[in-house]
Order: C-alpha cells, then structure tokens, then sequence
C-alpha cells in the first residue's frame, strides 16, 4: 500500500506540476496583500468629504456603482461596470493612468489564481483538489523518519504544516462551490428596497466607521455591500437607507485570504505558500536524483569489464 501510495502521489504531482506552478506562486504573492493592507492604512486618511468631492469632480452623473479603496496604493477607484474604472490619487484628486505597479501585480495574481489568465478555473479547481490527494496520499504513507536530506526536508515540510496544506486548497474548494457556511441574513437585509446612491452610502457608512478602514462598496446579489477591516478582519455589511447590517462571516473566504487577523492571517497563508512551493520543488529533484541514480547504475552494469 506504501508503495502503491508513493508512485501515485509522484506521478499525479508530476502531472500536475506546470499548473501548481502557477497557483502556488500567484497564492503566495497574494498572502502579502492583506498585510500590504492593513499596513498602510493610516486613521483619517479618508474622509467622508473627501470621497463626496471625488465623487462629485469625477462621477457628477452618479453613473459609477462601486467604490474600490486600496491603502498601499493611495488610490480610490470608481466603477460603473465590469472592466470599467477610473483610478483617482486621494492626494490630489487627480486621475491616474492606472494603478501602480504593485496593485497591477496584485491584481494580476488575483485572476491568475483563480483563471490562470485563460478562463481555466477548471483547472485551478482540478488542482486544488490534486493537492488535497496529495497530502491524503502522503499521510496514508506514515509517519516519516526526519534528516538533514532533501527527502527529510521534504517530509519534515509536509508534516510540519500540515493542518495549513490542507486548509488552502479545501477552502479554495469551497468557495469554489459557493460553500460559505453562513446562516441566511435577516429579512430586512435581503429585502430590495429602492437602490441607494453611492454618496448616500458613503455618508452611512462614515456615521460609525473610519472610511480609512474601506476596501470596497459594491452591488452584489440586489444588495450593496461594503467591505470594511475591524482588528485585521475583513467584515462585510449590507447597507441600506436605514443604515448598516453586518453579514454572517464567510470563512471559507476569510481563511483562503488570510483577512481575518491582519498581519498574523497573512503570515500563516506566507507560511503555507512557501511550504507548498518547497514540497513543489522537493519533490521533483527527489524524483530525478532516484532516476538519475538509477541511470548510473545501469551503465555501470552494463558496461564492459576492464
């Protein structure tokens, strides 16, 4: 059975190997962000009246439906629908050509994660739910005999972090299946009522809460949802003409993010990423050290006597 285990858990990884390389990479860029963050997040950095006056300057019809906020990069971004957005410096009020960089990277990890940048969700969830067989696969070879090899290191990775190899990729799975695990919101939250403008939500929500802390305000499923941090945690609300309701936590989300303690959530997705990476790299030059060894000593069979 060991055996058997083995050379499936080798050769499935092997299989698999090219798009891991892409999910894994990207989830370790994207374990930075929530640390990116909450870093530069600065109290009073955003206002109420400062987010009407952009508003007002570069939305005056009230045509975007969505508000975007991102700390590390200084900027607000206005959307009126998919694919469409105007990037603003909060600083002076002006539009930008496009995020920085680092949002773009940002970003561009984000979809690669979840796409790979050609509409192949498929094969992300294909390959979370190999690396779930893959860690199935190497418990039911036991317990591992740990040394200063690559092998031992391999294992050691693999055993040390366990709990964490194997929550990245369920959760991933579940949100994957729009598994959320929340209870159903109260009534008043569901109800559609007329739909309110973003001004309107913008004062709302700087009733009761620093708009420093926003990360978004957008439609979604007949409400508008605002996306807010508290103590590190990512917490999302409904908001309405009668102000704000917090939704029930979604912590398949919340986990596979790593949005729920700030700094020490990211730093556990950190930990997992680079873990993960290890095992994807361990693996392979184990296998091709056994094949090349393997190699040698069938030349050195067969070649002749001196």
């Amino acid at each position: 059975m060991k055996i058997w285990s083995l050379k499936l858990h080798r050769w499935v990884a092997l299989t698999f190997a090219l798009p891991l390389v892409f999910v894994l990479g990207t989830g370790l860029i994207l374990s930075f962000e929530p640390w990116l963050v909450v870093r530069a997040m600065t109290p009073g950095a955003l206002s109420v009246a400062k987010v009407e006056a952009l508003l007002n300057q570069h939305d005056p019809d009230g045509k975007a439906r969505s508000i975007v906020y991102r700390s590390y990069d200084g900027t607000l971004t206005l959307s009126a629908g998919p694919g469409d957005g105007t990037v603003i410096d909060i600083a002076n009020g002006q539009e930008l050509a496009g995020p920085s960089s680092l949002a773009n990277l940002v970003v561009t990890a984000r979809r690669m994660h979840e796409r790979l940048l050609i509409n192949a969700g498929w094969l992300v969830i294909a390959s979370s739910v190999v690396m779930l067989i893959l860690a199935i696969l190497g418990i039911l070879m036991g317990l591992p005999r740990f040394a200063n090899t690559l092998s031992g290191w391999h294992k050691g990775m693999a055993w040390g972090v366990l709990p964490l190899i194997v929550l990245s990729p369920l959760t991933g799975l579940l949100l994957a299946s729009n598994i959320t695990f929340m209870s159903a919101p109260p009534a008043a939250v569901s109800a559609r009522g007329a739909p309110l403008r973003l001004a309107d939500a913008v004062r709302i929500i700087g009733e009761t809460h620093d708009l420093s802390t926003l990360i978004f305000i957008r439609p979604q499923g007949g409400r508008l949802l605002a996306r807010l941090v508290e103590g590190g945690e990512y917490r999302v609300y409904a908001v309405n003409g009668e102000g704000m309701t917090a939704l029930p936590r979604n912590w398949p989300r919340l986990w596979h993010e790593g949005n729920f303690a700030g700094a020490w959530s990211a730093l556990l997705n950190l930990i997992a990423s680079v873990a993960m990476i290890g095992l994807l790299i361990t693996g392979p030059l184990i296998w091709l050290r056994r094949r090349l060894r393997l190699r040698a000593r069938r030349v050195q069979q067969l070649a002749p006597a001196e």
